[in-house]
């Protein structure tokens, strides 16, 4: 994790926001910026998001990229931790100048960064695919700044409240983690409960970044205290799995249902880990709702496609990310997420134009600044590299087209931007065509059997829920809840 800024960075300055108009890190590469854990407890969520993402965009990247642009994830840890979140996302905007913001993880994380998005308006930055169904990035002011693929925590909960209620289970308790993570899902399970008009018969809650070595059986007999038919647990893996595990322990055998965000595989291996120890185990009677379908269905076209990427591709942490005692995960269901975040984000890429726009004195996007940053290259541009296509630009424009050869009327077409990169096509992904290209996408098929759709006052692609249970060690589909009917 980087240290903080010196500089406030609630405050920014004209030179900081002129940096805002590049897009692009290095010119070779679409650069997208991430911000997720990859430190602490909570750490797989993060580490697996990335490695799903990186096994198809590695794939994109040997197969000629986006129109001979590579794609990068530039990471950096928040340790799921708000203040680092910010620190982050600033950097990454300010000095990486970042294409896009890709892969955030968290509620207490994204919901704290959401403020600066606005800030950022006029460079139109947008948060692409975070790792979290809250609500504040689905409703206003946020809405118009976030897309979404995953279903949200509001229509997991929902959906395991209503199951549970059908097959008789209505004293339902709520453990959740205490921040916006778990209020979020909190208010899922009491909306829901309340359709019924039914509320929640007890609640515990524990503190963010609670390792799996801490006791927590305070909560286990607040909760067995009134005597619940069912828990619905709203945490990240490490302390929902200790509660699990003292909840087993204490006698309290009810259902525990966990939401996608717990890490189900970071969850199921630290159960199976004391069990082996113990001799108990501890992995009945547990269900998780998932956003993405399971990695077992070899029937799915993108579940072969998944499986084959990330047996092939070497995936390997920057080196500052690397944990040495992490166990990397073969197959996951956060990483199966991240593989389809790539998926739909180079098809929202592709996309957008093809060919390089006419530019012009008084344009004012990214493509000025790759501009600029190529004229400065070769001598022809001593300015600030500000992404606004001024008089001076339009001098060093011309100046460089006397140089090739090329009509010097101060325009930069084809032909010029072809001089600039030596001969070679070059298509300019720009800012501006985002929101269109991603509201084009209206019932696009990634190989789960779940279109994906957008439109104007829709920012969320999915809206499935899929539910699972442990059998032989593993997490598989539930296909009938009447084995926990009352």
């Amino acid at each position: 994790m980087f240290q903080k800024l010196k500089s406030s960075f609630l405050v920014l300055s004209p030179i900081v926001l002129a940096l805002f108009f590049s897009a692009l890190a290095r010119a070779e590469d679409i650069v997208l910026g991430m911000s997720a854990a990859f430190s602490g407890p909570s750490r797989a969520l993060g580490i697996e998001l990335y490695r799903g993402s990186i096994a198809y965009i590695d794939y994109i990247n040997r197969n000629g990229g986006i129109n001979g642009k590579t794609i990068a994830i530039q990471a950096y840890d928040d340790g799921y931790n708000p203040i680092p979140a910010i620190q982050n996302t600033i950097r990454l905007v300010e000095e990486d100048r970042v294409f896009a913001l890709f892969n955030y993880v968290g509620t207490p994380t994204v919901t704290r960064i959401l403020p600066l998005l606005p800030r950022y308006n006029k460079q139109q930055v947008y948060l692409f695919f975070p790792f979290t169904g809250a609500q504040p990035q689905r409703q206003f002011p946020y809405q118009q700044f976030v897309f979404n693929l995953r279903a949200s925590y509001a229509e997991e909960t929902a959906g395991l409240v209503d199951n549970f209620i059908k097959i008789g289970r209505k004293r339902i308790a709520v453990f959740y983690q205490a921040d916006a993570y778990g209020r979020s899902g909190w208010e899922g399970v009491r909306q829901e409960l309340a359709i019924a008009d039914l509320k929640m018969v007890g609640e515990a809650t524990y503190r963010r970044g609670t390792p799996y070595s801490q006791s927590l059986q305070e909560q286990v007999e607040i909760l067995k205290a009134v005597n619940p038919d069912a828990i619905i647990s709203i945490g990240a893996y490490a302390a929902c799995a200790a509660f699990i595990r003292d909840a087993r322990d204490a006698g309290l055998d009810v259902p525990i249902a966990n939401i996608s965000f717990v890490g189900s595989e970071s969850l199921l291996n630290l159960l199976l880990e004391t069990g082996r120890k113990t001799g108990r185990d501890y992995t009945n009677n547990l269900i998780n709702s998932q956003v993405v379908p399971s990695y077992e269905d070899t029937e799915l076209p993108a579940v072969i496609e998944y499986r084959e990427l990330m047996a092939k591709s070497q995936i390997a942490l920057p080196e500052e990310l690397r944990s040495e005692d992490y166990q990397t995960l073969e197959y996951s269901f956060v990483s199966f997420e991240g593989f389809l975040n790539a998926k739909l984000l180079v098809e929202i890429l592709r996309r957008m134009s093809e060919e390089p726009e006419r530019l012009a004195v008084g344009d004012r996007d990214a493509r000025v600044v790759e501009l600029q940053q190529r004229l400065h290259d070769r001598g022809f541009y001593t300015e600030k590299i500000d992404g606004a296509f001024g008089e001076t630009t339009a001098i060093a424009v011309r100046a460089f087209q006397s140089s090739v050869g090329i009509e010097a009327d101060g325009q930069v077409g084809e032909a010029t931007w072809m001089a600039l990169f030596d001969g070679e096509p070059v298509s300019l992904p720009s800012r501006s065509q985002i929101v269109s290209a991603v509201e084009s996408i209206q019932d696009l098929e990634l190989g789960i059997n779940a279109p994906v759709y957008f439109d104007a006052n829709k920012h969320q692609g999915l809206s499935r829920v899929y539910y699972t249970t442990i059998e032989d060690e593993r997490f598989v589909p539930l296909r009938n809840w009447e084995k926990w009917a009352k």
